[in-house]
């Protein structure tokens, strides 16, 4: 499947390019980048022109994994503000029918509702009979990633449970949280959100 654009007023999806590399490669040197999500760290431009020239290309290819950019609206190769993917879950319900989604925002462009955008764009295409007709779409986040939570709740996902010792954050196990993503379900959040634990 060749990569397309995705877009809506608030936001432009298009696949990331070797014209970005370097700004992804600053990008995920982001602390909270490195804590909540499962790129390399230290992060370095080696890893981000391995990740644009290899798995997007791949992904794309194989049609396993769909990887856009996430732009502000208007030019298709305008500075990357964050990443948006939706890979297929392998033996999944009805074989290739189930998917999961993945992000992660820039620091300069979090607070503007941009991933939330860009993750309902992502999420209609997957879910919709012309897209990749998923019958599932799951979320999944490291316990305590309350700013990914989020941006899944406002998509309407609905929390399902905790996967005790199922993710590898930073080497060390560590329990995920998990909510899913229907056809049916409407595209806003449709239970209450839940309090947040306190920090220290």
């Amino acid at each position: 499947m060749p990569p397309f654009v995705l877009r809506s007023p608030e936001v432009l999806l298009s696949v990331p390019t070797p014209a970005d590399i370097d700004r992804i490669a600053v990008v995920c040197t982001d602390p909270a980048i490195a804590e909540w999500t499962t790129v390399p760290s230290p992060y370095t431009r080696a890893d981000a022109e391995t990740f644009v020239t290899g798995m997007v290309v791949d992904g794309w290819a194989r049609e396993t994994m769909f990887t856009w950019a996430v732009r502000a609206p208007g030019r298709p190769d305008g500075t990357v503000l964050g990443m948006m993917a939706i890979g297929l879950i392998p033996g999944g319900p009805g074989d290739a029918h189930a998917g999961e989604i993945g992000f992660w925002t820039a620091p300069d462009a979090r607070g503007r509702g941009l991933t939330t955008a860009a993750g309902r764009l992502a999420a209609d295409w997957a879910l919709d009979p012309s897209g990749l007709a998923l019958e599932r779409l799951q979320w999944r986040g490291f316990e305590g990633n309350w700013a990914s939570r989020r941006v899944a709740w406002k998509l309407g996902f609905r929390y399902e449970g905790l996967l005790r010792r199922h993710g590898v954050r930073n080497g060390t196990v560590c329990d995920d949280w998990i909510a899913s993503l229907l056809p049916e379900d409407p595209r806003e959040a449709s239970e209450p959100w839940p309090q947040e634990a306190p920090t220290s």
